[in-house]
């Protein structure tokens, strides 16, 4: 009766065939990613865009290869686009805490910065000497000299007029003294006090008059004293013109067409006779110490702070900034702590990777960007300004800091997210700039349909994979169980998984279980010891979840027959991995109106899903059994030893027939386990984890000993996922296990109890003793007794 339900060996798993699939070379694959031609479309599109807005978001799970795809697309691209303008920043020497932005050609960085530092190096090496030679030394000689003729020249008019007046005059450095003559000789002191006072007092009075004259005769004599610093400060400036104008001419020369270069030269110009005059002077010290402290502060004031200097041959730069915090992504500036401020200058500017990524590609993942405080919107007011702006963080908290605010510069850059298909969402729906400034989607598909070109595909990728990571070369056995098993991964027999890195890792694997072997090929045989060594480190919960069932802790019958139990088949996900197991589901039925109570709903365990699964049902029982009375019952649906959450409906096929099986006391065989979701019709519908569910049961079935009545029944929809182990394939091929596929209700009631379900003619009308008329018959018989009670109670 339900014998073509039974699943012929062939359909539980994909048998791959590699004829007709050339091996024999590993070409170079240069189409992108395997099977992704969507996504590669969309991102060579993006790329190719060069208006404002066409930023890039590439979205899929991990492992799809988005950032290989990603990199082999952009390396391409990049060799064929000039390499962009290099940056440094410099001192304002009008406003040291503004430092200035200059643009440079590609390379030209650090070319600029070694000029600069020979420019340096050649300052000290002519200064001070250039004060030293004999023609400045001469030319400042005779400057002095015309002052000491001025001052002199007004002395001896003073000099004079004592005379007249029996005076000396004696000139002592800046000093100016006058003493009496007596016989042609001065008086000292004493001899001055052995005069009589009437002489004592005119030689004061004569003195007085001498120093008044003398004041007016040296009126003039700061005026000559500030010509003649004047004409030394320009004999200095002249001989320091001499010196540096020959350098500045080469420089000027060598950077004639890098308008901010010579911009910067001409600032430098102006300002280097100060810094001459304040460090290069003679006279200083020759100490080797000293002289390096000179150059380190020539460095301060001069030397370029280059912040990124492009490569002419690398092309435009494609940056991936895997830590995008605030600093990382906008540059920073950096500052040291004197006497308690935190102080810094342009040498302390550091770029961020939207400098390094400038005039070319900068990858971010985009639920680490959304992480961090102010990145997105700091990345957007950029990309929006077309403009980078580098923040002092500190300011803004209040530390006492002396700041800096670098001039701004232009930005360029094309940025390409990465990041799952939540995150994407949720930009589109929390952000309203978000579609204007990122509008090209590339969309990573989960499974690459299976044909002969994504065979022959696949199977040239792990062979050029094996070849490029050094591993050993793969048989064609080798290649047919890599691709039964990305089938597996994508529980598809007509589709693999697009989760290219998973197969790529097992080749890595069986690599090592090859050469343990000291074979020269990578076969078969080693792909399936790595996939089960995989499994047996991840095994450890399911292997003890399966012991409790084998010592009776959790009760699991695989044998004889129960009215309201049954088992269902569950996935079980705990960290990385997940495993099948069994699960028992047991209903109660008894008179009155409450309805379908769900037990794991109420005790808050079942998720919204689970719970829509429930009501289902009591749709499921109005249609098919209540079309000529009131649906009255109570019933409670349990699943048994559940501690946890409980989520997906795919348990909902399982408690119908469980719920079936008690209403009409109709015993269910244990040996079989059902998994699968139904609509209000009795439709039957297709669920996950489809071979994880069998080989769960299976393992307890085998573990408890194949009798030939073991088996597992799914939903006809799923038939096309079944990719089993060979062990279950083995013992299906036996007669020791069988594997059901069905698309009714009525199709699982017959399997699970050997009885008829029956078909509910014009009327509605089920034959009797059929399943069906057990169920309407007790239906009826419960809601006639709930009637009674309520009229019983009106009455009353």
């Amino acid at each position: 009766m339900t014998s073509h339900l039974k699943l012929p060996i062939e359909s539980l798993k994909l048998t791959i065939d590699l004829n007709g699939i050339e091996l024999a070379e590993v070409p170079r694959l240069d189409n992108g990613i395997l099977g992704q031609p969507r996504a590669q479309s969309a991102l060579e599109f993006g790329v190719a865009m060069k208006n404002p807005g066409y930023n890039i978001f590439v979205m899929g799970e991990t492992g799809l290869g988005r950032l290989t795809m990603i990199m082999n697309h952009l390396e391409k691209v990049v060799q064929l686009q000039s390499a962009p303008s290099s940056y440094a920043y410099v001192d304002n020497f009008d406003n040291s805490r503004e430092p200035i932005a200059l643009e440079l050609p590609a390379e030209y960085g650090q070319v600029f910065s070694k000029d600069i530092e020979t420019f340096l190096d050649d300052l000290l090496t002519t200064f001070p000497s250039a004060f030293e030679s004999p023609t400045y030394q001469q030319k400042k000689s005779a400057i002095e000299r015309q002052f000491g003729q001025n001052y002199n020249a007004a002395i001896d008019i003073v000099d004079k007029k004592a005379q007249t007046l029996s005076i000396a005059l004696f000139k002592e450095s800046e000093s100016i003294t006058f003493a009496p003559i007596r016989n042609d000789k001065s008086l000292n002191e004493e001899q001055f006090q052995q005069l009589p006072q009437a002489e004592r007092d005119i030689f004061h009075k004569h003195v007085e008059e001498l120093e008044e004259y003398l004041s007016e005769v040296l009126l003039d004599l700061p005026q000559w004293r500030r010509t003649m610093i004047d004409k030394i400060k320009q004999l200095d400036s002249d001989t320091i013109s001499l010196a540096v104008d020959p350098i500045f001419a080469q420089l000027n020369e060598k950077y004639q067409n890098i308008d901010d270069v010579i911009t910067y030269l001409a600032e430098i110009r102006k300002h280097v006779t100060l810094t001459i005059a304040d460090y290069l002077m003679p006279g200083r010290t020759t100490d080797p110490r000293e002289l390096a402290t000179k150059r380190s502060a020539l460095t301060e004031l001069y030397a370029p702070n280059i912040i990124v200097d492009n490569k002419v041959e690398s092309g435009a730069p494609i940056i991936y900034e895997p830590h995008p915090i605030y600093q990382n992504l906008f540059g920073r500036i950096e500052y040291v702590s004197d006497q308690g401020t935190l102080i810094t200058h342009y040498q302390k500017i550091c770029a961020g990777s939207l400098h390094k990524a400038n005039g070319g590609y900068l990858i971010l993942d985009a639920e680490k960007l959304l992480t961090y405080p102010s990145v997105w919107e700091g990345l957007k007011r950029a990309l929006q300004s077309g403009r980078i702006e580098i923040d002092s963080p500190y300011s803004e908290f209040g530390i006492n800091t002396i700041t800096l605010k670098p001039e701004v510069i232009p930005l360029n850059v094309k940025v390409i997210l990465v990041g799952s298909r939540d995150i994407y969402y949720l930009l589109e729906e929390m952000d309203d700039e978000f579609n204007e400034m990122f509008r090209i989607l590339a969309d990573f598909d989960s499974y690459i349909p299976r044909n002969q070109e994504s065979i022959q595909g696949f199977a040239l990728l792990m062979l050029k994979h094996a070849k490029d990571s050094g591993s050993k070369s793969l048989t064609r056995a080798a290649i047919k169980s890599l691709i039964e098993h990305s089938c597996r991964l994508s529980e598809n027999q007509h589709h693999f998984s697009a989760h290219i890195k998973d197969s790529l890792d097992i080749i890595a694997e069986a690599n090592l279980f090859c050469q343990q072997a000291h074979q020269v090929e990578i076969d078969k045989v080693h792909v399936e010891q790595a996939l089960s060594a995989r499994e047996y480190r991840n095994g450890r919960l399911s292997q003890a979840i399966l012991e409790e069932m084998l010592e009776g802790t959790i009760l699991i019958d695989t044998a004889g027959e129960a009215i309201g139990k049954i088992n269902g088949l569950t996935v079980l996900e705990i960290g990385g991995s997940s495993f099948g197991a069994p699960a028992r589901i047991t209903t109660t039925v008894y008179p009155g109106s409450r309805g379908i109570v769900d037990i794991e709903r109420e005790a808050e365990l079942g998720q919204a899903i689970h719970s829509k699964g429930v009501m289902i049902l009591t749709g499921y029982l109005g249609h098919s059994y209540a079309q000529q009375f009131p649906l009255a019952i109570s019933a409670s649906i349990a699943i048994e030893q559940s501690y946890g959450y409980i989520d997906g409906d795919s348990a909902s096929l399982a408690e119908l027939c469980c719920l079936i099986s008690a209403l009409t006391r109709t015993p269910i065989i244990q040996g079989f386990a059902v998994t699968g979701s139904v609509n209000q019709y009795g439709e039957v519908q297709a669920v996950g984890g489809i071979n994880e569910k069998i080989e769960g049961y299976f393992r307890l079935c085998k573990a408890r000993g194949l009798t030939g009545e073991h088996a597992a029944i799914i939903p006809l929809a799923n038939k096309r996922n079944l990719m089993l182990k060979q062990e279950v394939i083995d013992a299906v091929a036996e007669g020791l296990f069988a594997v059901y596929a069905v698309g009714s209700v009525n199709e699982t009631l017959e399997l699970l109890t050997g009885q008829y379900a029956g078909e509910a003619d014009d009327e509605g009308m089920y034959p009797e003793n059929s399943i069906n008329f057990k169920a309407i018959s007790r239906l009826k018989e419960i809601s006639d007794m709930t009637s009674e009670d309520d009229k019983e109670e009106a009455e009353g």
